[in-house]
């Protein structure tokens, strides 16, 4: 066995250093993000005559460079540099020579740090935006084509009420666009620019910071150095975003296995979002539904991960901050791949109609339908009217009870007020949603 103070215990040591600090496998995806940045830096100052236009021309000539190696597969990445940022720099010095070293004047890696996460949030945010809509979309499609179809509605996984599956639809819907507005939000909340903030107290120098954030895209300046350089709250709002959004998929999902049931038979998922068993040849098992609501725990984690990061830090930068990429950047794969399923699980899947309907019928389902009549008609108090129903359904009164011949579709059809399962009510939704989705594409949100 070696001893402590034998190379080789050095050797692994330097190793163990190098591997446990580096960031280069996470913070290389944000390449664009670091390279933009450091070119609006370099404009500004020489905007501000603080480096001269040569060497400003030269450093972004070279960082452009450097973003085309980087983009074609060329670019010599060197592990033991560390980060994404030193790696950068020092094939820049290679490119450009002593030049290189004028980049780094009046900013520290730590508000660059929070300028690329910054900019990367801002880019990811807009994309899940535009998932989100996408599946809005398919679901608003399906809608469509479904606004006639009856279904039985559920509480507590029981039959409750007949509705229209596009109604049940609708619902879904709702919520993505919610979760769409969530994205936004969080894209709202990283449009702050941080660089000039320095390592904590600003800058000696005379930056034009609103020249920079507007090269970048940002709509605001921070207000305060040292919050700026250490706040990881827009990082939160994503993930929050992300999470509330994995939460919504689950519920689909959970729905799509039931529907997709023997039991059930609603539904017939595509081959490509659902496989065979190994063992037994009959099997159809939801795979895409079954893994979305398996990863919505990863994404909670991912949540859990930065809050607790976040809880003991005291102001400013500490180094425990380069733990907020890997899960900011894990939950983003994810609750990006998980709705670009769902939109797919979706518009491929085909309905079954008669399953459907079959499911809806039976005094039970329409018992709610048979208490109103006795109300409107026998000007019962809604309370007793319930009890004689109950009993009747259930089939413990001998009491003749004078109901009316109510079906599904007549049960869906009197539900005809703004927000119910009436097919006047749901075309008008399904046609809003298709009005809304427009308005969003004017906006550029997908």
């Amino acid at each position: 066995m070696a001893s402590s103070d034998s190379p080789t215990s050095s050797i692994r040591g330097s190793e163990l250093a190098s591997d446990f600090t580096a960031s280069l496998d996470i913070d290389r995806r944000m390449y664009r993000e670091d390279i933009a940045g450091s070119i609006a830096h370099a404009e500004m100052l020489a905007k501000q005559g603080i480096i001269s236009e040569s060497d400003a021309k030269s450093i972004i000539n070279g960082l452009n460079q450097i973003r085309d190696e980087i983009e074609s597969g060329e670019f010599n990445w060197k592990p033991e540099l560390e980060d994404i940022h030193i790696n950068v720099e020092a094939r820049l010095y290679e490119l450009i020579g002593d030049a290189a070293g004028r980049l780094h004047t009046a900013r520290s890696r730590n508000d660059q740090v929070a300028t690329d996460a910054r900019l990367y949030v801002k880019r990811i945010a807009t994309e899940c935006r535009a998932a989100c809509r996408h599946l809005q979309r398919a679901l608003l499609d399906r809608a469509e084509e479904n606004i006639n179809t009856i279904v039985s509605g559920y509480t507590h996984l029981q039959r409750a009420q007949p509705v229209s599956f596009a109604h049940v639809l609708m619902a879904y819907y709702e919520m993505f666009g919610r979760d769409a507005e969530s994205f936004t939000q969080a894209e709202a909340s990283a449009d702050i620019l941080p660089l000039g903030s320095g390592a904590l107290a600003g800058a000696t120098y005379p930056l034009d910071r609103n020249f920079a954030a507007e090269r970048l895209g940002f709509s605001a300046i921070s207000a305060n150095s040292m919050d700026a350089v250490s706040d990881r709250d827009f990082i939160l709002d994503f993930i929050f975003a992300a999470s509330k959004t994995m939460t919504h998929l689950s519920r689909l999902c959970e729905d799509i296995v039931i529907w997709s049931s023997e039991e059930f038979g609603f539904i017939r998922l595509s081959d490509a979002y659902s496989s065979g068993s190994s063992m037994m040849p009959q099997k159809r098992n939801p795979d895409y539904a079954e893994l979305i609501r398996g990863k919505t725990g990863r994404v909670y984690g991912s949540l859990i991960s930065v809050l607790t990061t976040l809880k003991g830090l005291p102001l400013t930068y500490n180094r425990d901050l380069q733990e907020d990429k890997p899960p900011l950047m894990d939950a983003a794969d994810t609750v990006a791949a998980s709705l670009t399923a769902a939109t797919g699980m979706i518009a491929e899947m085909t309905v079954r109609i008669k399953q459907m309907e079959t499911a809806s019928q039976g005094r039970e389902i329409l018992a709610t339908d048979y208490a109103d009549h006795l109300v409107r008609e026998q000007t019962l108090p809604f309370r007793e009217a319930y009890v004689q129903v109950a009993a009747y359904t259930r089939g413990e009164s001998a009491d003749e009870i004078d109901l009316p011949n109510i079906t599904p579709a007549d049960s869906i059809a009197a539900r005809d007020i703004p927000g119910g399962t009436a097919p006047s009510q749901v075309r008008q939704a399904v046609m809003h949603g298709y009005g809304e989705l427009w308005s969003a594409r004017l906006r550029g949100e997908w």
